[in-house]
């Protein structure tokens, strides 16, 4: 699966440009234009938890015509301190560069750039990065919270976006009761759709059909009856 990247730019023509760079590099690439946008986006998680995001790495200008870059970082910074961020600016003045690392950044180009400059950066940084990824296992489960990818003995295991978020809460919560409640509440999404008991009961049953030796007899999430579930390796 592809690293994915947020290009946080307010110049079409510039995300226009980084865009088609990184996609023939391989990258998958989003892009915002403002403060509020860019630190949505980059603090969307793959299950609504807080902390992780499924972006690699976030290239973010300084100068944005709706807010600045430094309140973007201070912001991934605080929620999601793993996240790696690139300046771009095309300022290379002392102040910017020292505010810059002192928020936290990883790294800082100043524009005008090479493009194979800017490829070398991205790579290093998310190589970088790569121990600081949360793997997180599950009996014969491996989950990548980042990429939002799980395998089991090296394959894929093909789950929908709300299975896979009920998977990575109760990996998340390994070994502790996890209510009925506190599951429809994780899995309410944006829009406020609000997940009724039966319809949980029928989700709880398609994951366990994917992910267990016996869905018939769980051993990876167990009913703990009358009070919700556990997950357990």
């Amino acid at each position: 699966m592809a690293d994915k990247i947020l290009l946080v730019e307010d110049d079409p023509l510039i995300i226009s440009s980084h865009t088609e760079l990184l996609h023939a590099e391989g990258y998958a690439v989003d892009s915002a234009d403002s403060q509020q946008e860019a630190i949505s986006k980059a603090l969307a998680s793959p299950a609504g938890i807080a902390g992780v995001s499924i972006y690699a790495l976030v290239l973010l200008d300084v100068t944005l015509s709706s807010g600045n870059g430094f309140a973007v970082c201070s912001a991934i910074k605080q929620a999601a301190p793993t996240l790696p961020v690139i300046f771009l600016t095309a300022s290379d003045d002392e102040f910017n560069t020292v505010t810059g690392i002192q928020m936290g950044a990883d790294d800082y180009i100043a524009k005008p750039f090479r493009p194979r400059e800017l490829l070398a950066r991205v790579a290093s940084v998310i190589r970088r990065s790569q121990p600081q990824r949360r793997a997180i296992a599950l009996g014969p489960l491996v989950i990548d919270a980042d990429r939002a990818h799980v395998e089991r003995d090296g394959k894929e295991v093909p789950l929908s976006a709300l299975e896979y978020r009920l998977l990575l809460l109760f990996a998340l919560n390994a070994g502790k009761l996890v209510s009925r409640d506190m599951i429809r509440d994780a899995l309410w999404d944006d829009a406020g759709t609000y997940i009724e008991e039966n319809t949980l009961s029928v989700y709880i049953k398609r994951l366990r059909d994917k992910i267990e030796d016996d869905p018939t007899h769980p051993r990876l999430i167990v009913t703990v009856r009358g009070l919700g579930y556990k997950a357990q390796g």
